[in-house]
């Protein structure tokens, strides 16, 4: 039996620090959102997965705001700023102090750049335990104009050229560079500090570590990542790609699982969406963060969940919205028009259509008719609403929180609740009906001799 090998420490760096003017906002082009998590928060993610023990966050100057989101994804993570915008070799080493710690690997990701898995991450360090002491990641490019191609010989990355430096015969090359790399620990600052900015541009550039590596008689290797996992975003068009990829990923994961997606490209999660097996998900349903449903349910079309809890072989909408805070055990039912907030409905209740229920909790086997809400807030605070097992709630009710209504209670159509209500009771709240003999007959001729008598004086 061999001895386990030691973990090896991991830095991330994640540049943060681009521009990001083509997005026309107010918002760091970093802060956008795929699936419900900022670009950052996906690298973060993704480094944290792939075994980084320590991230650095470099962010530019004039956007605190970047530092301050990353902290909140990342409370360990140390926020580096870079002040002048010189090139990635640049940004990098404005983490110079976390670089010079002693760590085996170091990752250099982009905040722009959120679909990078974190196996392919995990793939670059593989590279350098194997002895690299650089390793670039790569993908084959359908149009490489533009991109730096990717030079190698004899399975060793030689040199990362530039598109307009490139000769005819490396122009043919589909092998593109996607920015991202990992360098060997002992060999990363020396290597970063020896890039030069003798460019047309005067900036100091990552792509320059491969050369300088190589010219020490140090490997440098190429991994291989599909075009669609590398692509950036720039603006609001890229932006839209880049949901367009998670979500293919995701329905395409989804299905594999064992759920069922009757038009997968309708159907839209968010990037923590938990489904079960046997589920069936109705077309144009979405689901904000924060979702999991459990085996067996089944989701019906046009609903909107968020922040909710959905148990087996529990049934919602269609037309339903499920708010944070809704929690349906098993076999319960939420029909079409339902709005749940802060909502748990117990085992087999039923809400099934046109009602409100929010601040409350629902027992199992209890039935909500139509129509009925939970007033639960007075324009200054939140009450609750509590309704027993096996209770049974009229149509058109509202119930005034704070009440209880107990087991097997009834509550009578259109009532309107503002107390308790003992169990096995019967409640009423509202005025006694009022049956006035002949009067629609009377109202009826009334009108009408009165609309003669109009038309005649005209």
């Amino acid at each position: 039996m061999t001895e386990m090998q030691p973990a090896r420490a991991c830095l991330a760096i994640v540049l943060a620090a681009g521009e990001g003017t083509r997005m026309k906002s107010r918002q760091p082009k970093v802060l956008h959102q795929v699936a419900g998590r900022s670009l950052l928060g996906h690298v973060l993610s993704s480094v944290a997965e792939a075994g980084a023990d320590s991230v650095a966050v470099v962010i530019a100057s004039e956007r605190p705001e970047v530092g301050e989101a990353a902290l909140k994804l990342l409370p360990t993570a140390r926020i580096a700023t870079q002040h002048e915008r010189l090139g990635t070799a640049h940004a990098t080493l404005a983490a110079r102090e976390a670089i010079a710690a002693d760590h085996d690997d170091i990752l250099i990701a982009f905040a722009d750049t959120p679909l990078v898995r974190p196996e392919t991450f995990a793939a670059l360090r593989g590279a350098l335990a194997g002895g690299a002491a650089v390793a670039v990641l790569g993908f084959e490019a359908r149009d490489p104009t533009g991109y730096g191609r990717l030079v190698e010989h004899d399975g060793q990355l030689e040199a990362i050229v530039e598109h307009k430096d490139a000769t005819p015969a490396q122009r043919k090359i589909k092998l593109c560079n996607a920015g991202l790399m990992a360098l060997a620990g002992e060999h990363a600052l020396s290597i970063l500090e020896a890039i030069g900015d003798d460019n047309a541009q005067r900036e100091f550039y990552l792509t320059d570590a491969v050369a300088i590596a190589r010219a020490r008689g140090l490997g440098a290797v190429v991994l291989k990542a599909p075009e669609s996992e590398v692509q950036g975003v720039n603006d609001r068009a890229q932006l839209a790609a880049a949901e367009a990829e998670f979500q293919r990923r995701k329905r395409h994961a989804v299905m594999l699982d064992g759920a069922t997606l009757i038009a997968p490209e309708t159907t839209f999660f968010s990037y923590d969406t938990r489904i079960g097996q046997d589920v069936v998900i109705e077309p144009n349903v979405v689901f904000g963060p924060g979702v999991s449903v459990a085996d067996g349910a089944v989701i019906h079309a046009f609903s909107h969940l968020e922040g909710a809890t959905i148990g087996a072989n529990a049934n919602v909408g269609p037309f339903a919205r499920l708010r944070p805070g809704a929690a349906l055990a098993e076999r319960a039912k939420v029909g079409n028009f339902v709005e749940l907030k802060a909502a748990e409905i117990g085992p087999g209740a039923k809400v099934n259509h046109l009602t409100y229920i929010g601040d409350a909790t629902v027992g199992a086997g209890a039935n909500i008719g139509a129509g009925t809400i939970t007033c639960n807030y007075d324009g200054f605070a939140k009450a609750k609403t509590t309704i027993g097992a096996n209770a049974f709630i009229g149509s058109n009710s509202s119930l005034v929180a704070p009440v209880t209504i107990g087991e097997g209670a009834y509550v009578g159509s259109g009532s309107v609740i503002t107390t308790d209500v003992a169990p096995d009771a019967l409640a009423l709240g509202r005025g006694r009906q009022v049956d006035k003999q002949g009067w629609a007959k009377t109202f009826r001729e009334a009108a009408a001799a009165r609309k003669a008598a109009k038309k005649a004086a005209e």
